[in-house]
């Protein structure tokens, strides 16, 4: 059995809020670590069955692209899931959601730009 690693790094500011964030993963093809500007990591405890989660995001991450951030992680969750279960219906439903939250992004973000 192959061990992998995965490392990230979060650097803080004075008032303990992401400045940037990074990682590596062992195995990857990308030699250096790459920066990213938020992340979400998910873990099950199955003896509890409960969700653990690590949400951060740094300051320099625009609303846009917090509402592009989401979207695509329930795209990609949608996808998780179909292949762990193969349950079309929930996959559609879930995808569905997605767009229809960017949707409603989208056009408030016209609504806010029409009134200033």
């Amino acid at each position: 059995m192959q061990d992998s690693t995965i490392t990230i790094n979060v650097k803080l500011d004075p008032d303990k809020v992401p400045s940037q964030i990074s990682w590596k993963a062992s195995g990857s093809t990308a030699d250096e670590e790459q920066k990213a500007k938020a992340m979400m990591i998910s873990f099950w405890d199955g003896s509890e069955k409960t969700a653990l989660r690590i949400d951060l995001w740094t300051k320099e991450m625009m609303v846009d692209e917090m509402a592009d951030f989401f979207y695509q992680t329930f795209m990609t969750m949608a996808d998780s899931y179909n292949r762990a279960t193969h349950n079309e219906e929930m996959v559609t439903d879930i995808k569905n959601f997605a767009r229809t939250f960017y949707n409603k992004f989208r056009e408030q973000q016209l609504k806010d730009q029409k009134a200033s």
